[in-house]
């Protein structure tokens, strides 16, 4: 059971990846982005199920809120190159 859903986890993230890759906007890819993080939080606490190995939730829950950290500071930066772009130069 924990075999088919690491399947349809990996299957997941390449969608993420395709839609990283290919994405419009950039707040389409941060988006991606961060889906893939949380597939990958979901992936790791699988194998650490399929391997009977319970640290690895204590790994995913690291990378979790590095993950989270990570997209609050890139939409950060993002926002406040488009306010650069239209003048502005305040930091908000």
């Amino acid at each position: 059971m924990f075999a088919a859903a690491a399947i349809a986890i990996l299957a997941a993230m390449a969608a993420a990846l395709a839609r990283a890759l290919m994405g419009p906007t950039v707040f389409d890819r941060i988006l991606a982005v961060n889906s893939f993080g949380t597939l990958s939080v979901l992936l790791i606490s699988v194998y650490g199920f399929l391997t009977g190995r319970p640290e690895f939730l204590d790994i995913a829950l690291v990378y979790t809120l590095i993950s989270f950290i990570a997209a609050i500071a890139v939409t950060k930066f993002v926002k406040g190159n488009d306010e650069n772009k239209a003048g502005d130069s305040e930091w908000r």
